[in-house]
């Protein structure tokens, strides 16, 4: 039998062009992701979170020209022989058109509009007083406003605060001036950002039922820039309270009751751009700037007339299937029913809000 030669094996020498190929796309991969990050993070959100308690959703009736006595008996509630009284809390930063359609919906209704505006941002950076400087276009409401100014942290250049914990304590402070607005036991306390307005028809179930749950979500419908791009249901942070000793202002989940299509929540609804690039920069997640060119005024006002995302962010979804049905511009609608009464009232005055007004004036 031939005894086969042996011959020297030797192992093939990785291509240069390999190692240069390895050079360019691991840095690459590297820079895309400390860039990119949150974009990363919220398209795996599914694997790696997973969703809150569902709600329990309480159906929620009206009509027009249907008895107060009726639609409490639908929700299971019966009507009280007087109204509870009912105050309106919220913090403040710039949103004035939002404040002025809030006030002219809730006026009728409501018996303190308690504002709490603070001379400092979240982000700890020194702002004027939007709402103290422009009270008098608020003269319709001023028998009822319970107005107050938070001393705000100034943060030094170059530093860095939590701004959750900023926001926070000026949510606590907000409970010293409800005492301060005469608030009390049994009274109906409606916890909002100005931006999340309920709407009339709820508060006045709020105040002539009984046996509404004390701390109740209201959700509702959103919308982005205006009334034209309308988002989903998904807005449940404010809330209503029958106001005891244990009610604390919060912006949080505080219930697992849900009252459905409670109202409007105009998110980022503001006339100029030059208010766009101060809430992006001064609300809590402000840490969404992650470029100089997000700021750029041009650039926002292409996204607002797209419906598209200020921070080049992915949808805060749980399940691939919602993730993707939401990703792109906001569906562009032409509806303008169910709006704010006011809104409809005074279209030359807000028709950047409504369908066909994206573009912001130019200063």
């Amino acid at each position: 039998m031939a005894i086969r030669s042996l011959r020297p094996t030797h192992r093939r020498t990785p291509p240069k062009f390999f190692f240069l190929i390895l050079l360019i796309v691991v840095p690459t991969c590297i820079f895309g992701i400390y860039t990119d990050y949150p974009k990363i993070s919220y398209f795996f959100r599914p694997l790696w979170d997973k969703p809150p308690t569902p709600f329990i959703r309480l159906p929620h009736y009206y009509a027009e020209n249907v008895t107060m006595d009726h639609l409490c008996r639908l929700h299971g509630w019966s009507l009280r022989a007087e109204p509870r009284r009912v105050f309106d809390g919220i913090i403040f930063s710039n949103e004035l058109d939002m404040l002025d359609i809030r006030w002219h919906e809730l006026y009728p209704y409501v018996t303190k509009l308690v504002i709490l505006e603070a001379n400092t941002t979240f982000t700890g950076i020194p702002k004027p007083l939007f709402f103290a400087s422009n009270r008098s276009r608020f003269a319709f409401a001023e028998e009822k406003v319970v107005h107050d100014i938070f001393p705000g942290i100034v943060v030094p250049r170059g530093s860095h605060i939590d701004p959750f914990k900023l926001e926070k304590k000026q949510r606590i402070a907000m409970n010293a001036l409800l005492r301060t607005a005469g608030i009390s036991h049994g009274d109906v306390l409606i916890m909002s950002d100005t931006d999340e307005i309920p709407s009339p028809h709820t508060v006045k179930l709020l105040q002539w039922c009984d046996g509404i749950p004390s701390t109740m979500h209201l959700e509702l419908k959103h919308y982005m820039y205006s009334f034209e791009f309308p988002v989903d249901y998904s807005s449940w942070r404010a809330t209503s309270h029958i106001y005891g000793p244990r009610t604390f202002y919060q912006h949080s989940r505080q219930t697992n009751y849900l009252f459905s299509d409670a109202g409007w929540h105009c998110s980022f609804c503001f006339r100029h751009i030059e208010d766009f690039v101060f809430k992006m920069t001064a609300y809590s997640h402000a840490d969404r700037v992650k470029r100089r060119e997000f700021l750029n005024y041009a650039r926002i006002q292409e996204l607002i007339c797209r419906g598209d995302d200020l921070f080049d962010m992915l949808p805060e979804e749980y399940s691939f299937k919602e993730l993707i049905k939401k990703m792109g511009p906001i569906p562009r609608s032409t509806s303008a029913v169910h709006l704010p009464a006011y809104l409809i009232k005074n279209v030359d005055k807000f028709r950047f809000l409504l369908p066909g007004g994206c573009l912001r004036p130019q200063d």
